[in-house]
C-alpha cells in the first residue's frame, strides 16, 4: 500500500470514529454513518467490521447499531493524564452555572472543531439542548468556536477562512463577512455571542481559555433561552464567564507539565 493510499485509510478510520462519536451512547447505524461521512456503505462497513475486531467499536446485537468500543476507553484513559482538564474545570463550571443561572460548558479545540468535554447544568429551569458531551463544531461555529477563532493571530484565521465555506452548511449568517464582524465584536468584548445562529430561540456566550503558550485551547460557553441573554443581563454574563475563564487558564498554567 503506497504511503497516500495508507493516509486516505486513516483518515477514513478517523472520520468514522468521530462520526460513531457524535452518536454517544445510543448508537449510529451503519447506513447513517455512510451518509454522514460520505463513504460508500460497503466500505464503511468493512472499516467498522475491522474496527471490531480490534475493540475500537462495537455493535449492539439487539438493533445494530455501532458505538465507541473498550480499546478506545483504555487508549483514552492513558491519554487523559496529558489532555484531560475536565476534572481540573469541575470547580469553575459548577461556579459558573451557579453565578450565571445557565448550564455552562468546556470544550477543547481539536483541529478545526470544538468539541465539548464537560457540563454543569444549570439552575434555570428552561434550557437549550444545543450542547452535549462530545458534540463537535467547527471553528467559527457556537460561541466556544467563536472565542477560540477570535484568539488566533490573524493568519491563522484568514488561513482556514479562506480554506473553509462555513456558510455551506451553517447558512448565510455563516459568510465571512459575518463571521469577521463577529471576530472583531468578540475582540472587543472579550468574550462571543451567538444569538440563536444554530438553533432558533437558543443563546450562547463563550470565553476563551489558554495554555502555558498563550495558545486559546479550550473555551468556557453558556447556553439558554433567548429571554435569559437580554441586553441588560449580558455584560455580567460576559463578566463571569471572563473571570472563569481567566481562573480556569490561571489553574492550566500552575499545572505540572507531562514529559513527552
Amino acid at each position: 500500500m503506497t504511503s497516500g493510499a495508507q493516509g486516505q485509510l486513516v483518515g477514513r478510520v478517523a472520520v468514522l470514529l468521530r462520526a460513531v462519536s457524535a452518536h454517544e451512547p445510543a448508537g449510529v447505524s451503519t447506513s447513517d454513518l455512510a451518509r454522514e461521512t460520505d463513504l460508500a456503505r460497503p466500505t464503511v462497513h468493512r472499516l467498522l467490521a475491522t474496527l471490531a475486531d480490534e475493540g475500537l467499536v462495537d455493535r449492539h446485537r439487539d438493533n445494530g447499531r455501532w458505538t465507541l468500543g473498550p480499546e478506545l476507553y483504555l487508549l483514552g484513559s492513558l491519554a487523559a493524564a496529558r489532555y484531560d482538564i475536565a476534572e481540573l474545570a469541575g470547580d469553575v463550571l459548577r461556579d459558573l452555572a451557579r453565578e450565571t443561572g445557565e448550564s455552562a460548558y468546556l470544550s477543547a479545540r481539536r483541529g478545526d472543531e470544538t468539541v465539548c468535554l464537560a457540563v454543569e447544568e444549570g439552575s434555570f429551569p428552561l434550557r437549550s439542548h444545543v450542547l452535549h458531551v462530545g458534540i463537535r463544531f467547527p471553528l467559527g461555529v457556537a460561541s466556544a468556536g467563536l472565542a477560540i477563532l477570535s484568539h488566533l493571530p490573524d493568519r491563522d484565521i484568514d488561513a482556514y477562512l479562506s480554506r473553509t465555506d462555513l456558510s455551506t452548511e451553517w447558512g448565510p449568517d455563516h459568510a465571512r463577512d459575518d463571521i469577521d464582524k463577529r471576530i472583531a465584536a468578540t475582540r472587543l468584548a472579550g468574550y462571543s455571542v451567538n444569538p440563536a445562529l444554530i438553533v432558533e430561540g437558543s443563546w450562547g456566550m463563550g470565553a476563551a481559555v489558554f495554555d502555558q503558550r498563550d495558545t486559546p485551547t479550550w473555551a468556557l460557553s453558556i447556553t439558554g433561552v433567548e429571554s435569559r441573554f437580554r441586553d441588560d443581563r449580558r455584560n455580567g454574563l460576559g463578566k463571569s464567564l471572563l473571570n472563569q475563564a481567566h481562573r480556569l487558564t490561571q489553574l492550566l498554567r500552575r499545572r505540572p507539565q507531562s514529559r513527552s
